[in-house]
């Protein structure tokens, strides 16, 4: 880890990195002094992949959240690696922007040098790479899906750099009941019509279950002869209209009594205090009480105690 003078050199050049974590042992400095960090951010997606017969199938939702703020609600969360790679993200919207700009203009210099098709493990090996080498600092959460000269493959990459390779994967806030969805329905021989019907409804299950993810549904169908990205294919929760109608037209409203009083204006003044750095009364107050301690009070007589005829001592 850099020390904080390194880190000082470091953003005076003019070379900068797309992820900087200079700052990183002063945080941890900050813990030791006692500061308390401010509370983390809930993230909200719901992220669904599937293989079926001719390729592999990518969903998910369209609502971007700042904790219980809906920030936007048509945001794409399906991004382009290449022709035949796509991924979907959650976790932190720029993390998982500018992971999947770093790893598309990688593949693209890969695919020129090598004037082949980018396979897909060569992919999700850049993505691993960066993200382990942060130890989960960069909130990205893929599931990454793509057919080359091997198959369809869908790979669920986490933010600390493992991965999965499985048939169907989901991923966000609405993984379990997404999951569920998944679990029951997939089989390997889906076709296309009912691998889109799969996804749409595993979706949908995490926007109706999951306050963090909403809005609209975005497919991606990608196949040996290339992709098809559907930008908002199905509006899941829509917003609704309202039932009845008002009983009370408008300007019906019974009116019983009217009141007018006449003001009369006696005087006006204006009054607009000025003060100095030293005039304020908060400052002023406690130069105050610095310079002129006030005394402590005199601790009151004790009165003569009496006792009685009793003859108690």
């Amino acid at each position: 880890m850099l020390s904080y003078l390194e880190a000082q050199d470091f953003q005076d050049k003019d070379i900068r990195c797309a992820f900087n974590f200079v700052n990183a042992r002063r945080n941890a400095q900050l813990l030791l002094d006692g500061y308390k960090p401010p509370l983390a951010v809930r993230t909200g997606t719901s992220i669904v992949g599937i293989i079926y017969q001719d390729g592999v199938i990518l969903g998910a939702d369209t609502r971007a959240t700042e904790g219980p703020i809906v920030s936007d609600k048509n945001c794409s969360k399906i991004h382009r690696l290449q022709d035949h790679i796509y991924c979907c993200g959650a976790g932190t919207a720029a993390d998982t922007e500018q992971m999947t700009l770093m790893t598309s203009a990688e593949l693209d210099l890969h695919g020129l040098n090598t004037g082949r098709q980018v396979p897909l493990i060569c992919a999700s090996m850049m993505l691993r790479r960066t993200l382990f080498r942060y130890q989960g600092h960069i909130s990205a959460a893929l599931v990454m899906g793509g057919v080359d000269k091997y198959g369809p493959h869908i790979n669920c990459i986490h933010p600390c750099g493992s991965i999965d390779k499985i048939p169907y994967a989901a991923m966000g806030s609405g993984t379990l009941a997404a999951m569920a969805v998944l679990e029951q329905g997939w089989n390997p021989e889906l076709g296309l019509e009912d691998g889109k019907q799969l996804v749409r409804k595993a979706i949908s299950a995490g926007v109706f279950n999951d306050l963090g993810s909403g809005s609209n549904i975005d497919l991606c169908v990608i196949t040996r002869d290339g992709a098809k990205h559907l930008r908002t294919e199905t509006i899941a929760s829509e917003r609704g209209e309202r039932m009845g109608a008002y009983s009370i037209l408008p300007n019906t409203t019974l009116v019983k009594s009217i009141s007018i009083r006449d003001l009369d204006i006696v005087g006006e003044r204006i009054y607009r205090p000025t003060y100095s750095i030293s005039q304020l009364p908060s400052i002023s107050q406690s130069e105050s009480q610095m310079e002129s301690p006030q005394p402590k009070p005199k601790p009151k007589p004790r009165p003569n105690s009496t006792y009685p005829s009793s003859g108690r001592p």
